[in-house]
């Protein structure tokens, strides 16, 4: 599985930390797209490259983080074909693969730490989306896409 991995200056440490533990995961392949410090950047520099690389294929899931996850979420939502979903706890991460297919995971590295957020990404990267009743809630999101 191919993961994008974006940060803006907020959520900088923990991409780095995320991605040391991605590193350790068989199968999983990275490909970050910054930032790679801690000075002050804007988040929709890093939430769009990695969002347009999932929704073109290239990367099979996108994981997002500043410092809350709210503008990254926003940003990454903007592009056709994301659901990217901001989380701070499990039970919403395993949660938003089976019921949204979320392809995008968001979180808030000033909301929680990085224990949490190791936990967070293992699980939403280990659950599927469960189809069946689900599948018509996507198809509508994706009706709304193409209205707009």
């Amino acid at each position: 599985m191919k993961i994008a991995l974006g940060a803006d200056h907020g959520g900088y440490q923990l991409k780095e930390e995320i991605k040391q533990a991605l590193e350790g995961m068989d199968g999983i392949e990275i490909e970050d797209f910054g930032c790679d410090c801690d000075q002050s950047v804007d988040y929709p520099d890093y939430a769009l490259p990695v969002a347009e690389k999932v929704a073109s294929g290239e990367c099979d899931r996108g994981i997002l983080i500043c410092g809350t996850g709210i503008g990254m979420s926003i940003a990454a939502n903007k592009v056709k074909g994301i659901r990217c979903a901001l989380v701070h706890d499990c039970f919403t991460a395993k949660a938003t693969r089976e019921h949204n297919d979320s392809n995008i995971l968001a979180m808030g590295a000033r909301v929680i730490g990085p224990g949490l957020a190791q936990e967070i990404v293992k699980i939403w990267l280990g659950a599927e989306f469960e189809g069946g009743r689900h599948e018509r809630r996507i198809e509508k999101i994706r009706q709304i896409e193409q209205k707009y």
